[in-house]
């Protein structure tokens, strides 16, 4: 049976003028000689070639001897066209295929036969193309004032990550191989250095941030993440209730004597659950000691009581968790937070709880006045979490190490600039979309739009 090939398309492309300018200084140099050489693109299903006649000129100037011309689109001694370099980059960036994928896809599609350095290739052909100073003093320019700030371990190197929450931008990033001090550092020195001034700085509890904001942006107010304090303070009512718990079951047997021999067969009906069972129902319902009560349903309110009558010590525990969320409400005045605290502070009732009085500690005045920094002005609370920054953390985590796991660094750096240019420039379609048709009932400040939290949560 005789096989059907592919069909072969050529189109001619002619580029050979008598006069052509020099591709560094753009002086006119007179043509020598006329060349031929095919490059392939793509067509769905079709093998296409571009013929290309261009043509080599002697050059009048010092920046060369001799230099050929190419027609738009097409690299000097390219042996593919541009639009084949963006359907490889589209694979990856957009569609999260991985090199393999897209070398499989290319010859399905395309019946291109690709390697892997041209894939590389191909990632390092675009990096040389950005344009990342104009991304920097396009994100300067647009700065909402609020900066988030985290670090995420991949592998043997940390990504040092700096976001804008409120306009869902990432600023700027740096990957380490330690993650100290010195290197948070010089990596927030770089940011002030082009010229970054915040007047608000969200981070997590770590102790890299302190004394590093207040040598850099002393007047910047420096927020701990809310959800971060609330997470860690949690755990100590969990540890409590965990130990409750297993006291309590470990007094389930207590004081009951087991009869020798087989056990009747007529058993006596018992009159309630013992403590194991009980214990049993706490566990399984644990997280209703910690969720808030306005998001309870009607059988978790039910459950939570029950709770409370199996073990009455667990309302301690709710009440300091009920307290913990009044602590940091938004609708209160920085005053009533003081008082609030000192309150929490001085209850004898939790300090006679040993995860408690661990988790007091946590809330000293100069832990507690970064906590509530939100309070101090209307600008500060806007964003008074990092949940931001984690987000993008977790975004590209995902991309780099689920699908890709670049390992080097210059695989890695090479990767992350690519993505981060494809969140600026999505944002920057949307914000020219803005201003070219306006919705009918346009915000008070962009910065506080939603703006494409789906591409980077």
């Amino acid at each position: 049976m005789e096989t059907i090939g592919p069909h072969v398309r050529t189109i001619p492309i002619r580029c050979a003028p008598r006069k052509a300018p020099c591709p560094t200084c753009g002086k006119l140099g007179h043509r020598k000689a006329v060349h031929n050489r095919q490059v392939r693109t793509i067509a769905y299903k079709e093998v296409v070639f571009l013929d290309i006649t261009y043509g080599e000129y002697r050059a009048r100037c010092r920046c060369c001897t001799t230099f050929r011309t190419t027609p738009p689109g097409v690299e000097p001694r390219a042996l593919y066209d541009n639009k084949v370099r963006r359907a490889v980059l589209d694979r990856i960036l957009e569609d999260g295929m991985s090199v393999e994928r897209v070398i499989a896809s290319m010859e399905r599609d395309f019946l291109l036969n690709l390697s892997d350095g041209f894939v590389y290739d191909c990632l390092d052909w675009q990096v040389r193309r950005l344009d990342l100073a104009d991304h920097r003093r396009w994100v300067l320019a647009h700065f909402s004032g609020t900066l988030c700030v985290d670090e995420l371990h991949l592998g043997k190197m940390t990504l040092l990550l700096a976001t804008d929450p409120l306009n869902d931008l990432p600023v700027a990033f740096a990957l380490v191989g330690i993650n100290d001090q010195p290197h948070m550092r010089r990596f927030l020195q770089n940011l002030k250095t082009w010229g970054l001034s915040p007047q608000v700085v969200v981070t997590d509890g770590s102790n890299l941030y302190p004394g590093i904001l207040a040598k850099l942006w002393p007047d910047a107010r420096h927020q701990l993440c809310v959800f971060h304090v609330l997470k860690d303070l949690h755990v100590g009512v969990l540890d409590a209730l965990r130990r409750q718990r297993r006291a309590m079951s470990r007094r389930g047997n207590r004081g009951r004597k087991r009869r020798r021999g087989r056990p009747p067969k007529r058993r006596a009906k018992r009159r309630g659950l013992t403590n194991k069972e009980k214990s049993l129902f706490v566990h399984r319902h644990r997280y209703l000691v910690v969720k808030r009560r306005e998001k309870m349903t009607r059988q978790e309110r039910v459950d939570l009581a029950t709770m409370q009558s199996y073990m009455p010590e667990l309302k301690v525990l709710r009440e300091f968790v009920d307290r913990l969320e009044a602590l940091f409400e938004e609708d209160q005045t920085e005053s009533l937070a003081w008082r609030r605290q000192a309150a929490l502070v001085a209850d004898r009732r939790f300090h006679a709880v040993p995860e408690l009085a661990q988790a007091l500690e946590m809330l000293a005045a100069e832990k507690f006045v970064k906590m509530i920094a939100f309070l101090k002005s209307r600008a500060s609370r806007r964003e008074r979490t990092n949940n931001h920054v984690e987000r993008v953390n977790r975004k590209l985590r995902h991309e780099e190490k689920s699908r890709y796991k670049w390992r080097t660094r210059r695989t890695t750096v090479r990767f992350l600039v690519l993505l981060l240019d494809g969140y600026w420039r999505r944002e920057r379609a949307i914000r020219k979309r803005w201003a070219d048709d306006p919705p009918t009932e346009e915000p008070e400040d962009m910065a506080s739009k939603p703006t494409t939290k789906g591409h980077v949560a």
